[in-house]
């Protein structure tokens, strides 16, 4: 049985497309990402970041997912010297750029402990993958261009894995470098090839904030394939990416 299904969470559409699983599965994995958003967003004044960041909280008090998600905003944060952060000025506590992927790399796991073993889950671009949709044939991974809406740069072609892009063509100038509080310049679009969503997403968001000087960084990172585009629309690949050949 296949399930394809649409929801609106954490301000996104998120799909999953699973090819051996059912309804029911489908909707495990959905609730999950409701509760995350629940739990995590700095926009719901109930939830537990909004009750931390207003001091109702220590740190003793926190849930273990909670303090999972700030010991990455953490590590992010000392290995970019504070270009990636979850507390910029003027608002807040943000750990926004580490639950997507945390949350999302989650709902994943939940259809393969269910039993999937072919699935695709798609939060506005940053996808998980597992199996194939063909047989021999990989899930084929679009990225956009960052300047012409409807041209790819590359396709990536994933079989068991996690794909994330950073860029302005969306959401506009939304990642700032922590350092100075100001938008990120020097960089169009980080993509991100990764085994974990949690990863591939940070990783993306990190190197984006850290400006041209993500793009050494990135590629330093272990485990992490790169395919990043400056402002000078030139385009840097690792040798590991796995780009798709129609």
């Amino acid at each position: 049985m296949s399930v394809r299904r649409v929801e609106h969470i954490m301000g996104l559409p998120i799909s999953v497309d699973l090819r051996d699983g059912d309804a029911a599965l489908a909707e495990r994995a959905f609730a999950w990402l409701r509760e995350a958003d629940a739990q995590f967003s700095p926009f719901k004044p109930d939830s537990e970041v909004s009750r931390l960041d207003r001091g109702e909280l220590t740190r003793d008090e926190l849930t273990p997912d909670l303090v999972e998600v700030l010991s990455l905003c953490d590590w992010y944060e000392e290995s970019t010297g504070g270009a990636f952060t979850a507390n910029v000025p003027g608002r807040g506590l943000d750990p926004c750029a580490v639950v997507k992927g945390w949350a999302v790399q989650r709902a994943a796991d939940i259809l393969r402990e269910g039993g999937a073993s072919t699935y695709c889950v798609n939060a506005g671009g940053d996808v998980v993958t597992a199996g194939e949709p063909e047989p021999g044939k990989p899930w084929r991974v679009g990225v956009r261009h960052p300047e012409i809406a409807d041209q790819l740069c590359v396709v990536l072609g994933v079989r068991d894995g996690a794909v994330a892009t950073s860029a302005l063509y969306e959401r506009g100038q939304h990642i700032l470098d922590g350092r100075t509080g100001q938008p990120v310049t020097g960089i169009l679009s980080v993509t991100v090839f990764a085994e974990d969503l949690a990863i591939a997403d940070t990783t993306a968001t990190a190197a984006f904030a850290l400006g041209r000087d993500g793009i050494e960084w990135a590629a330093a990172q272990e485990d992490c394939e790169v395919f990043i585009v400056d402002e000078d629309r030139r385009a840097f690949s690792s040798p590991g990416l796995p780009v798709h050949i129609c």
